[in-house]
Order: C-alpha cells, then sequence, then structure tokens
C-alpha cells in the first residue's frame, strides 16, 4: 500500500477530503484534512434528484483545490466517493464525466448498503470494542445503519433519511407530522435485535455529542468515543427540537449547523423510540477511515491482528527512538504489577494500561529531554486516538505525566475525577510505573535483575550493584508506607 493516501468523500452536504500517512504495516496517522460544505445535493430532492448548476459547480472548485492539495503531499493513491446525492441523482453522469475528464478524478459512486459497511468497519476497529451496538450515519441525503459485535460487521442497511432531503421536503414547509410518519415508516426497515449501544457517525450526531461535551464541562478535549447514557441523550436532543436559533447558540450547537440540526434529532427521537439503547457512544470516524481501511486491512478480512492497536504503534513509530527499552520497560511494569497487584488491592484489569503508560513512556523525548513527562502525557491524550475510551486514555496519561517523579496531584485528580479510577488505585499504578523506569536507570541490553515480593518488601536481585537505581529508589514515594524496596 502506498505511505501516503487520499480519500475524498462527496456527500450531499459536505465533500470531505483526508490524507494518511502509514508508518508501519498496520499503522497510520491523519496528515491533513480539509472539508467544504458545497451542499451539492441543494434544491435536488424539491427537483426529482437532478443535480442543479450552481452547487455542482461548488463541488467541481472545491474537488479541483483538494487534488491540487493532495499532490503538494505527494499522495501516491486517491480513492474518491460518491454516496446519496449522487446515488439518486438522474444527471450524475454529466458530473462524473466532467470531474474525470477536467481533473482526472474518478469518483466512484457507492451503494447505501457499501456506504453503511464502511463506516461501520471503521468503528469496529477504531472505537473501544462494542457488543451488541448499532451504528447509524445521518447524512445529508440518507441513513445508514449497520450492527457491530466485536469486529464483526452485519446487516447494514441505508434509508431514505436525510437532514437536507428532510428539510426540503418537509421542513421548510413545516410539515413536521408528515416527517414524522415517514421516519416511522423506514424505520421499521431496521432489524430488532438486542441493541444495547447506539454508535453515532456523522456530522449531526457529532454536533451534538459536542454540545453536549460543552454543556458538561467535560474535561477531556476529545469527542471520539465520548460515551454517555440514554437519559442524557433524550434531554438534550428534547430541547434541540423545540429551540429557536438563539436558543440553539444557547445549547452549544454551531451556527453552520442550525438549517439541518433539527431533522436529523427528529431522526435520532424517533430511534429512541423503537430501541431499547442504554449507552451512546461518539465515532469520530466513518466512511473515509472505512474506505482507507478497507484498503490498508485488504488481507486480513477488513480487520487489524488480535491485539494490536494502530494508535500505540503509531507513537511508537513516530516518537520512539529505542523501540527495544520500550518493550522491556513495559515487559518489567507488568513483571511488578503481577508481583504486588494482591498487595495493593489493584483490579487485574488495570495491567494492560499500566503496561501501555510504560511502553509509551520515552515517546515526550523526541520533542523535548527536559519536558519529557509533559509531552508524553499530551501526546496520549491526543495521538492515543483509536481502540481506547476516555478512561483509559487519561490513566495512560497520567500515569506518563508523573512517572519517576510524585506521585499525581489532589488538583489533577479532581479535575479529572470522572475518568480516573480511585486514588488508592491510581497511586501505586504511578508508583509502580516509577519504579520501573528507575530499576533500568542503568539501561541493560537484557534485564540483568531478578524480583521476588513478601509481605509488602520487593527484593531485586543481581550480580551488578545497580547504583543508579538503588540512589533513585530511595528518593521514590510510594502511598504504603509500610512498602520496601531490598536490594540484594
Amino acid at each position: 500500500m502506498a505511505k501516503r493516501v487520499t480519500v475524498i468523500d462527496i456527500g450531499s452536504n459536505s465533500v470531505r477530503m483526508v490524507i494518511y500517512e502509514k508508518t508501519s504495516r498496520f499503522a497510520f496517522h491523519l496528515l491533513y484534512e480539509e472539508k467544504s460544505k458545497v451542499r451539492i445535493a441543494e434544491n435536488a430532492y424539491k427537483n426529482g434528484g437532478v443535480l442543479q448548476t450552481q452547487p455542482m459547480q461548488r463541488t467541481f472548485d472545491a474537488l479541483h483545490d483538494f487534488m491540487q492539495i493532495s499532490q503538494s503531499f505527494q499522495s501516491r493513491k486517491v480513492f474518491c466517493v460518491a454516496t446519496s446525492a449522487l446515488r439518486d441523482a438522474p444527471n450524475k453522469q454529466e458530473f462524473i464525466q466532467r470531474v474525470k475528464q477536467k481533473l482526472k478524478l474518478n469518483i466512484k459512486v457507492i451503494s447505501g448498503e457499501k456506504e453503511a459497511y464502511f463506516g461501520a468497519i471503521a468503528c469496529a476497529n477504531l472505537l473501544p470494542q462494542q457488543k451488541n451496538a448499532l451504528s447509524i450515519d445521518i447524512g445529508g441525503g440518507s441513513t445508514e445503519f449497520a450492527l457491530i459485535d466485536a469486529d464483526n460487521v452485519s446487516h447494514t442497511l441505508s434509508l431514505k433519511l436525510g437532514t437536507v432531503r428532510l428539510k426540503e421536503l418537509y421542513f421548510d414547509t413545516n410539515n413536521i407530522n408528515a416527517a414524522i410518519t415517514y421516519i416511522d415508516e423506514e424505520l421499521e426497515k431496521i432489524p430488532l435485535t438486542n441493541i444495547q449501544t447506539l454508535i453515532g457517525i456523522g456530522g449531526t450526531f457529532r454536533a451534538i455529542s459536542n454540545a453536549i461535551m460543552i454543556q458538561e464541562s467535560y474535561p477531556l478535549n476529545k469527542l471520539h468515543a465520548f460515551e454517555y447514557k440514554r437519559k442524557t441523550f433524550e434531554k438534550f436532543i428534547e430541547k434541540v427540537l423545540v429551540s429557536d436559533e438563539k436558543k440553539l447558540k444557547k445549547l452549544s450547537i454551531e451556527a453552520n449547523r442550525f438549517d439541518v440540526i433539527k431533522p436529523g434529532t427528529l431522526i435520532l427521537q424517533r430511534l429512541l423510540a423503537k430501541l431499547n439503547i442504554k449507552k451512546i457512544i461518539t465515532s469520530g470516524v466513518g466512511v473515509r477511515e472505512g474506505v482507507y481501511l478497507s484498503d490498508l486491512l485488504r488481507n486480513s478480512n477488513h480487520k487489524f491482528p488480535h491485539n494490536y492497536n494502530t494508535s500505540v504503534r503509531y507513537i511508537l513509530d513516530a516518537h520512539v527512538e529505542d523501540v527495544s527499552f520500550a518493550n522491556q520497560l513495559s515487559l518489567l511494569s507488568k513483571k511488578l504489577f503481577d508481583l504486588t497487584a494482591d498487595y495493593f488491592h489493584i483490579n487485574k484489569e488495570y495491567k494492560t494500561q499500566l503496561a501501555i503508560a510504560a511502553k509509551l513512556y520515552p515517546a515526550g523525548k523526541s520533542i523535548h529531554f527536559y519536558s519529557q513527562n509533559k509531552h508524553t502525557y499530551y501526546l496520549i491524550q491526543t495521538a492515543l486516538e483509536y481502540g481506547f475510551t476516555h478512561k483509559e486514555i487519561m490513566l495512560i496519561a497520567t500515569l506518563t505525566r508523573y512517572a519517576k517523579n510524585k506521585l499525581p496531584s489532589t488538583s489533577h485528580l479532581s479535575n479529572y475525577g470522572s475518568l480516573l479510577p480511585q486514588e488508592d488505585v491510581i497511586k501505586p499504578l504511578s508508583y509502580l510505573l516509577s519504579l520501573s523506569i528507575i530499576l533500568l536507570s542503568h539501561r541493560p541490553r537484557n534485564i540483568d535483575f531478578s524480583l521476588s515480593f513478601k509481605e509488602g518488601t520487593l527484593y531485586v536481585s543481581s550480580k551488578n550493584t545497580l547504583y543508579l537505581a538503588r540512589e533513585a529508589a530511595t528518593k521514590l514515594h510510594c502511598k504504603n508506607e509500610d512498602f520496601e524496596v531490598i536490594f540484594n
């Protein structure tokens, strides 16, 4: 696969472009992103789906600039997909041929089911693993659904429900009752299963989730994998549906969404009435990521290898020079956890997060040696993007921030309290990471000491003096005052 790949998504409302760079076999990161609200479907639904001249020209102009940007990044491969607006348009070939001739860009019009599949495989691969979940991608002309169970995608479905479509056919004439009837009839096509979680893809869902984050003063500035309860969702969308533009602004809905937020919100309200959903999770990924992954993972059934995380691998590729030392640090942290978890009364589930924190701890050094902890913390908060819950991200980030230093501060634990475990869990974990770093102060090629633990005492045995480790260990504070480290 080419190192740099461009994906362009022509939707009914917006046209978007992303450029991804591959850093190793399955690891990648977002290099560039651009979008334009071209509204290619503007006035089409009032005219039998026929694309109008001005919206087509806006889209053509945006694509022209996108191709120039892609070339500037020396992207070796370009995928361009079009969804509902072109799918439904009787005159789509006129636009497709013009783009092909003038811009040398091949547009692939994908089916609704394929659109649903692309969005779903992005969620299945790049969100924390979900059970019995339904993905919903509300676009301008259609809404796509798929069932997701772990990394399996099934029952893809596309319905002619979209924000621009509903706006032009019903909301512009204030015929809301007819819109509800139409939505309910379309939603009857969704297979009824034991769905526990709703995964939201697309602009409407992200706008609502972003507004909820702002309203609740959520501590982590990350929309992807943002979770909340059904009750919170229901209350908020009820407010959206009865608000004028002034009130929508107070609800933190962005102005460019005012004219289409209510049609999309009404779809969500009618869906909730139909399904017994308990948890809502926001996806920052969708069709574009799905198109990219379908190429990246084309030889592995569109799935990452077992226990592989692309974000962890990307940070290692881009920011950790000595990966063998990072692996050594991770291995030692797991050994210390196994020896002391019962003593500290720490649940076994935290072992993985401690090990990842240890592995990624050296990353910040690539930015600035003397502020390594600060930069590692920021990298993990931002670049540990895929496959983790917000609670996992904040724990891993916090452990690296205070590593080889003092224990996590009271103010930090208070600011991120809703996302972090209790103090009697996080402080021992912090100590174990710091102890792992200290024990490898002399950076051996292979671990040259053995560990044993008995009645609150950790015994470190080695043929070498481990002078630096001995010295540093005396300065390291453990919350459990009875805990002791003895070097033999």
